[in-house]
């Protein structure tokens, strides 16, 4: 990908970017939340994306974080429009024993947070965020090739033009390096459905 198409939402104060990777170094207390269960509102995270108007695409990204060490320390994929409407995918440590592997879709300004754990071994990850309209899959994978669902989510602003790309944050006392690898923006992989026919078919 051309990273010369990707800006900053929040510039970290640490990082490098190459013309085929990228690496983040957390800030402490940084993070992306919005209101549920918690009740706090946390809008500091660093992102690095693109703008686009293509519908139909598929977003790849290799992730590793061999640093990550304290609890909530995270970095992957994002598509932020702004501060109340944006989704996530990543893993976040929890501690030495697990991690959550997990995705947080935000509507209007409230998140929810769906996760699966972990072992706390591992310390790479690649993501593939797709497009459908106004429609998104998430999916992960431990080589790059065989990809596993996370998440189908609908975005109440996600039609049009939007940004995606990748984030880091660590939202406790802490800091870490993340480096992304691997970027390629290509053909949707998120395959139309071909099952169950709607209402009225």
């Amino acid at each position: 990908m051309d990273l010369t198409k990707f800006c900053w939402t929040r510039e970290p104060e640490s990082c490098v970017v190459l013309e085929d990777r990228v690496e983040i170094v957390t800030k402490a207390h940084t993070d992306l939340w919005q209101r549920t269960y918690y009740h706090f509102q946390n809008d500091n995270a660093p992102v690095f994306q693109m703008e686009t108007e293509e519908e139909y695409f598929s977003f790849v990204v290799k992730t590793e974080f061999e640093e990550s060490h304290h609890r909530f320390d995270q970095c992957g994929i994002v598509m932020y429009l702004d501060s109340e409407n944006w989704l996530k995918g990543s893993i976040e440590y929890e501690n030495e024993e697990y991690q959550h592997l997990g995705s947080v879709v935000t509507n209007h300004g409230y998140s929810d947070w769906a996760t699966t754990q972990i072992d706390a071994g591992v310390k790479s990850m690649w993501y593939r965020f797709s497009r459908r309209q106004d429609d998104y899959c998430i999916e992960c994978s431990v080589d790059g090739v065989r990809f596993q669902q996370m998440r189908i989510c609908h975005m109440q602003e996600g039609k049009g033009t939007i940004c995606f790309g990748i984030y880091a944050c660590s939202p406790e006392d802490s800091s870490f390096k993340a480096v992304f690898s691997h970027m390629q923006m290509t053909e949707c992989q998120w395959k139309a459905h071909d099952g169950q026919q709607p209402d009225g078919c």
